[in-house]
């Protein structure tokens, strides 16, 4: 059996970035596990690939730099709508991040998208970095991670306004009625450990809906840890934990699960 987790943050763990990160933050109150160690035991629970996901310039630099020595590691390249405001309107490192989507082994831009929840940055500057992002995966060919919370109403306009996107609506925890509007785009649908501790039912039921040839599992290390492990740090080896889950709320075999999201990881990442 196989497993691909989608979108990971490891490559912060042990490594120093500029300003405060609350990731890195999370990786510290851990004590900084080794990356190694955690690639090693997630290959031990059947999870043998990663996506490492950026969410600024400099971290973006370090998800490139972070796999490129790493077999069955690859990253992906992103600004993340919390940090609009930081990137509107600063032309080198935009250039920067441009330079980064054709590095080996970067296999995607995101992750990117609209965050109305907390709307750490203006909806403009969100609205503006994501078209840029949009643009650059067009211009590369690459599909996208979207990051999506409360914004699906202002999300879909902008995307329509691009042909040929793909991607993967990242940490998906909305109803059947985003979930019906991401598949007739032709979007993924990217699941993890919120689906074992929701107490949403809507969550659940827009889960069971989604077609096996769409599911991703994922797991956004360090955060989001599934139950039974609440409480611990979350690492790509829980890819396996979520996956159980996710078989029996669906009704469908463990292996048959494993089988259709490695698929499609590879199907859409080209991994």
């Amino acid at each position: 059996m196989e497993l691909v987790d989608t979108h990971c943050h490891i490559h912060e763990a042990t490594f120093l970035l500029e300003g405060d990160n609350a990731t890195r933050a999370r990786w510290l109150s851990a004590g900084s596990p080794d990356p190694g160690d955690m690639i090693a035991e997630a290959a031990e629970a059947d999870v043998t690939k990663l996506i490492c996901v950026g969410t600024t310039v400099p971290d973006s630099q370090l998800a490139v730099d972070f796999v490129r020595e790493r077999e069955h590691v690859w990253a992906s390249i992103g600004i993340h709508p919390h940090e609009a405001s930081v990137y509107a309107h600063n032309h080198r490192a935009l250039q920067q991040f441009r330079n980064l989507a054709a590095k080996p082994k970067v296999v995607a831009i995101g992750e990117t998208g609209l965050d109305y929840y907390y709307e750490h940055s203006p909806k403009e500057a969100q609205a503006q970095l994501l078209r840029f992002q949009l643009e650059l995966a067009t211009e590369h060919n690459l599909p996208l991670i979207f990051h999506i919370r409360d914004a699906f109403e202002d999300f879909w306009p902008i995307f329509g306004q691009y042909k040929g996107l793909r991607g993967v609506v990242h940490s998906f925890t909305a109803t059947t009625t985003e979930l019906e509007a991401a598949l007739e785009r032709g979007l993924y649908i990217g699941l993890n450990g919120i689906m074992t501790f929701t107490k949403h039912s809507a969550q659940l039921e827009a889960a069971k809906k989604v077609p096996r040839e769409r599911i991703l599992i994922e797991t956004d290390a360090p955060f989001l840890t599934p139950i039974p492990y609440r409480g611990t740090i979350c690492q790509p080896k829980h890819v396996r934990v979520t996956a159980e889950f996710l078989a029996q709320l669906r009704g469908e075999r463990l292996e048959e699960l494993a089988a259709a999201t490695t698929q499609n990881a590879g199907t859409l990442f080209n991994i």
